[in-house]
């Protein structure tokens, strides 16, 4: 990986971007809250849903987001990272969880990034390789934190365009291709739309 980032650079992009991706989950997620209420839906069939039976569900999406958010600050600077127990049940437990890892985030400062673009990381997964910090940043938390992140606000924009199905419980079971009372293709189709 060339090296192109100066390290405010690595600050602005982990400790900012996490927040504010973070910060609008909620927003998502409280939106998405008030919608069910109105409409007496249980927001717990919503928190419980995956878009495709391969996919981890929504508590897991935002479990994962803040995970990757704590973590990827973390590592490139040696800091501790507190520990979640990953119990969420609730839309108030997953706001609490997504709180608690902006806090975390809010105790960087810009210098705490000194050198942390050429800091080793690695994972025990990863069996002995390593990236430098600045390529675990742009290719392994980056496109972790826009994925899981983006994934739970597309649940909810599927929540909204299918309440119906939702209030029903009409999910596929993992085992067929059914998933919210669609065929797949079609629910593919849709979601397109949704983007």
């Amino acid at each position: 990986c060339q090296k192109i980032l100066k390290e405010p650079m690595l600050y602005q992009i982990t400790i900012e971007q996490f927040s504010k991706g973070l910060s609008n989950l909620i927003k998502f997620l409280e939106k998405t809250s008030t919608q069910a209420e109105a409409k007496k839906i249980d927001f717990n069939v919503l928190l419980n849903s995956r878009l495709i039976a391969d996919q981890f569900a929504l508590i897991k999406q935002i479990q994962i987001a803040c995970d990757t958010a704590k973590f990827a600050a973390s590592r490139i600077t040696w800091k501790d990272a507190p520990s979640f127990d990953d119990s969420e049940k609730t839309l108030s437990d997953l706001k609490t969880r997504i709180e608690a890892t902006i806090n975390y985030l809010k105790t960087f400062k810009e210098t705490d990034f000194n050198g942390a673009k050429d800091i080793k990381v690695s994972q025990p997964r990863w069996e002995g390789k390593y990236m430098n910090g600045e390529e675990y940043l742009l290719h392994h938390a980056l496109p972790n934190f826009y994925l899981d992140s983006p994934l739970a606000e597309k649940v909810t924009k599927v929540f909204k365009k299918y309440p119906d199905y939702l209030n029903k419980n009409l999910f596929g079971d993992g085992k067929d291709d059914d998933l919210f009372g669609l065929k797949c293709f079609d629910f593919h189709l849709d979601f397109v739309i949704l983007l």
